[in-house]
């Protein structure tokens, strides 16, 4: 009777949290945006003083959220290396990453198992990520345990020339 009890409750959890789609979460963003620009499933929006982006994409049951950084020739060896100790240890659930010759923080997660608390929790991992990028490296308080030494920066990107 117990297993029965408990196999109900872990069922049940599973069950509420997959009940994401691209409608619940536009109000999610526009709950969490300063500004809000939307075209089909993209919503570009201001959270705080950075810029995001949200993409979706339903029949791949993926969804992202992206914010620009800073461009690639601003990047020193030690940026680049910091932000790679930082995706192992301070990140998170959010990654420093290179695309378009732009570095980004980002979040991935597939749509439809994200619960709100997740997708909030996202908003503000990747504009943490963003905005300690070149100090603390961090979307977070929280530190996963082991060598989080990162290199002295010889000279940060000033916060006038991230994107």
């Amino acid at each position: 009777m117990k297993f029965a009890f408990f196999f109900f409750i872990f069922i049940s959890s599973i069950v509420s949290a997959q009940n994401m789609n691209i409608e619940k979460l536009g109000e999610i963003i526009t709950k969490n945006s300063d500004s809000l620009e939307v075209k089909n499933n993209t919503w570009k929006f201001i959270h705080k003083d950075r810029i995001l982006i949200c993409i979706a994409d339903k029949k791949a049951n993926r969804m992202r959220i992206i914010s620009p950084i800073a461009k690639k020739e601003q990047l020193t060896e030690e940026l680049i290396l910091n932000s790679l100790v930082a995706n192992f240890h301070t990140a998170l659930d959010v990654k420093y990453a290179l695309s378009d010759e732009i570095l980004w923080s980002v979040f991935t997660h597939p749509l439809k198992e994200l619960t709100t608390h997740q997708v909030e929790d996202a908003i503000s991992q990747v504009y943490y990520a963003n905005l300690t990028f070149g100090t603390l490296f961090s979307s977070t308080s929280l530190t996963f345990p082991g060598n989080t030494k990162k290199k002295e920066l010889q000279k940060s990107i000033p916060l006038k020339e991230k994107i």
